[in-house]
Formats: structure tokens, sequence, C-alpha cells
């Protein structure tokens, strides 16, 4: 049988210095492609209120819809003006969304456009969390007022689902190792999976609630704040040795000099 009192846990301190570098490298650019993915996320919502900036209004928008707004449109009016190759173009997509989206005129006028300037990022095979924009069907699904569809929220949601959970997986098993309340370590491990489930779970409420953007706004603010907190942790930790620890490590060298 074996003494539970004697059983150990392991702490940055009990690992070797090359583990550390390699912790430090995940946890570095980990956190620097957050920053790059709230770039992405500002740049793909902004605008559509037709106001510059991002705001809870944009969320609304984006996952609700809102009369007079398709996806489609508040993208041209707003982030994505810029991609498009002349400036006459963005007329000529407005003026098909008003006269309905006629997949005759689609043909005669937008896919040319489309093809040109949008595909580039807008098809499944390079990004299957954007509109597929390759093809009329694709494109007729962002002609809407009715916000982001069902099939595409479905979509969007299995790979965030995968795709966050072993992020966090890697940073919560780094985070394991730091010391402190055992208590406050287990609820700040699962606060982040809690808030992308609650997030994950808004969008679809948000299109039938649309006042539930503001949960949406909070809940990926609170993943942020909490994935940021472990990560600045763990590196304080791992790379600050406690004066204690210095001092017996000091006293352990001076003594195996003098044997």
């Amino acid at each position: 049988m074996t003494d539970d009192s004697s059983t150990h846990f392991r702490r940055f301190k009990n690992i070797s210095v090359s583990e550390k570098i390699l912790n430090t490298c995940l946890l570095v650019v980990i956190g620097i492609g957050y920053l790059v993915a709230l770039a992405n996320l500002y740049y793909t919502h902004q605008g559509h209120d037709g106001k510059p900036g991002i705001s809870v209004h944009d969320v609304m928008i984006n996952y609700h819809g809102e009369p007079g707004h398709t996806r489609l449109g508040a993208a041209i009016n707003g982030p994505m003006e810029g991609n498009l190759k002349y400036k006459s173009d963005k007329n000529v997509i407005l003026k098909w969304i008003q006269i309905g989206a006629p997949e005759e005129e689609y043909n005669d006028h937008v896919a040319t456009i489309l093809n040109r300037d949008c595909i580039i990022c807008h098809a499944p095979e390079i990004n299957p969390s954007l509109p597929n924009l390759t093809n009329y069907e694709g494109v007729s699904e962002v002609t809407q007022a009715g916000g982001v569809s069902l099939p595409s929220l479905i979509r969007v949601s299995h790979i965030h689902l995968f795709g966050i959970a072993f992020i966090l997986f890697f940073i919560g098993r780094i985070f394991l190792l730091c010391d402190m309340n055992v208590i406050v370590k287990r609820v700040v491990v699962v606060i982040p999976f809690a808030a992308m489930l609650i997030d994950v779970m808004s969008w679809f409420i948000t299109k039938s609630l649309p006042s539930f953007a503001y949960v949406v706004v909070a809940s990926g603010a609170l993943m942020g704040v909490s994935m940021g907190m472990q990560i600045l942790i763990s590196l304080y930790q791992m790379w600050r040795q406690p004066k204690e620890e210095a001092e017996v490590s000091i006293q352990a060298t001076t003594q195996e000099t003098t044997v």
C-alpha cells in the first residue's frame, strides 16, 4: 500500500529548462494567435450597422439580421469594401441585392466580381467558416435579411468547439503546474470551457432573440480574459524562482563545493 501523504504533484519547479522553453513557446504563439483572431473578428464584424468600429448592434445584425440589412450588403458597405478592385462594383452588387438577387443577374454581372475579388478567401476548401461565395446557392444565403443561416452556424460551431477545446486543454495542462490554491486553480481551468460553450449556444439563441447578443460579447470576453490569465500566470511562475527556493539552491551548491 502507498501512503497518500507522499503523493507528489508536478510543479514548474520540477520541470527542466527545456520543458519550460517548449511550454513558453506554445503559450506565446497561442497568445499571439488569439490577438490575431481578435483582429480578424473586428474586421469581419465591424461596420454591419453602417458605423465604424464593432458594437453589440453589429453582433445582432450578424446573427439575427435586420430589415433592409443583408450580410453581403453589410460586408460590401463595411469591412469588405476595400477588397473590391473597382468602386463601381459595389453599386453593381448592392443594386442586385435590392432587386431581389435574381440568379440571371448574378450569372451576368455579379459572379465575375465575386470570382475575381472574393473567392480567394470565401471558398469552402480555403476557409469553411466563411460564407461560400463560389456559387449562386452560397451567395444567396448572404443576400437574405435573416442573419447568418442555420447550416452556417452549425458548420462554424463544430469547428469552433473542436479547435478551441484543444487550445484550452494545452493551456490548462501547463497552468496546472502553477503553485496556488487548488480550488482557485480548478475554477480557473473550467471557466474558459464554460464560457466557450455559452458563447456558441448564444449564437443560436441570438438568431431568434437579438438581445442575447450581449451574452455573446460577455461570454467571448470572459473566455479571452481567462485564457490570458492562465497564460500570464503560467509564464510568470514558470520563470520566476521564489526567493526561498533560490536560497535553498545556493546552499545546496555551496555544500557540494565544500565537500
